[in-house]
């Protein structure tokens, strides 16, 4: 008898500045995904955010998956149960089918609740949060102050847009810190993130994050510190557990973990998992991420970044859609724990199915 396969819908590209992570990271769960347990359909979202049929015939070798740039577009259908109409030159083509979507997306317009909206109304089962802790967490300055809410730890910071600009010695005033480090609200992959110590190296930093969000974080920039992220994964029954913790060591040429020592310098930093803490430490760490991971309602999966200094810890941000390239940290925590990346792929789709079923019972009408 023929084993049904599982109709997973990888949705991967985007219109965030994160599209060239997204391409990585999809590759690398397309290749985690055993062919003989489900069937694969690869959907790419281009730079000006057009959904295109990519193309799923090639070898898993490759190292990032292709937004086809032309050819038939995909119209996801509301209410659709998991339904995809194919357009070409303005004609339907064939309609698509899938059980559940794995949306890869990194960033604005598919981390932030987007694209979780759409899926929602789209009535399909998706992987990870929904819009709510998909938003929360996206936007760091509202996330910090859930988190602050909650008496949680959250390095001190200032929040300011283009239209209500902050000076370089109010913030210096409000943080308590000459060193200061400024970053977008609502991106990732620590695009657009630079480090301030003057008001010219300020105002410097401050319209490189304006590049890419019209809201900025400007926070104290912790020293000594170390790097410590945290994987947190919920499973079908609700269960949710923290992994084994990893540290990110930058290189001294980059000073702290940017887009290039993530990505475009193979020596930019050293990753250590599990990371070298005091076991009773290190169990403080995953207890803190489990609670973070409660607070901004998230759901199925979450990297939760944290800062050490000596005995302090602080939540530095979460990532609800964290990076799956070859070289990100959340499966390689899992790895560690003993939770090998099928494994933890077959756990996401579980969770995505299971949850679905459940909100389909809830009854929406008096």
């Amino acid at each position: 008898m023929s084993q049904h396969k599982t109709r997973v819908a990888i949705l991967f590209g985007g219109r965030s500045a994160e599209h060239d992570v997204s391409r990585a990271s999809a590759a690398n769960i397309y290749r985690s995904l055993d062919p003989n347990r489900y069937e694969i359909t690869l959907i790419g979202i281009t730079g000006d955010g057009r959904w295109t049929l990519a193309d799923a015939s090639d070898d898993r070798n490759t190292s990032a998956l292709v937004v086809p740039s032309d050819g038939s577009q995909l119209a996801l259908l509301p209410g659709g149960g998991g339904r995809a109409l194919v357009v070409q030159d303005g004609a339907p083509l064939r309609e698509l089918a899938f059980d559940v979507i794995f949306p890869v997306l990194h960033g604005p317009n598919g981390e932030d609740g987007t694209v979780q909206g759409a899926l929602e109304l789209a009535d399909v089962a998706y992987v990870g949060a929904r819009v709510m802790g998909s938003a929360a967490s996206m936007d760091k300055d509202v996330a910090k102050r859930l988190l602050r809410d909650a008496r949680l730890p959250i390095v001190p910071y200032v929040a300011m847009t283009a239209s209500a600009p902050i000076a370089y010695e109010d913030a210096v005033r409000a943080i308590g810190a000459g060193e200061l480090f400024v970053k977008p609200a609502n991106l990732g992959s620590s695009v657009g993130i630079s480090k301030a110590r003057s008001a010219d190296e300020f105002e410097s930093a401050c319209r490189l994050a304006l590049r890419y969000d019209s809201k900025i974080l400007i926070e104290r920039a912790i020293a000594p510190v170390r790097e410590i992220e945290c994987a947190v994964l919920e499973t079908a029954d609700g269960k949710v557990s923290a992994s084994e913790l990893g540290e990110i060591v930058p290189a001294g040429s980059h000073g702290f973990y940017s887009y290039e020592a993530k990505y475009t310098d193979a020596n930019g930093a050293s990753l250590h998992v599990p990371a070298q803490l005091d076991p009773a430490f290190a169990e403080r760490i995953r207890k803190l991420a489990v609670q973070v991971f409660g607070v901004l309602c998230c759901e199925a999966l979450a990297r939760v970044d944290f800062f050490v200094s000596g005995e302090d810890v602080y939540v530095n941000e979460v990532n609800t859609l964290p990076g799956f390239t070859n070289i990100s940290m959340y499966p390689k925590m899992w790895e560690a724990t003993g939770l090998p990346q099928p494994a933890l792929m077959d756990a996401l789709i579980a969770h995505a199915l299971a949850r679905h079923q459940r909100i389909r019972k809830l009854s929406f009408q008096r």
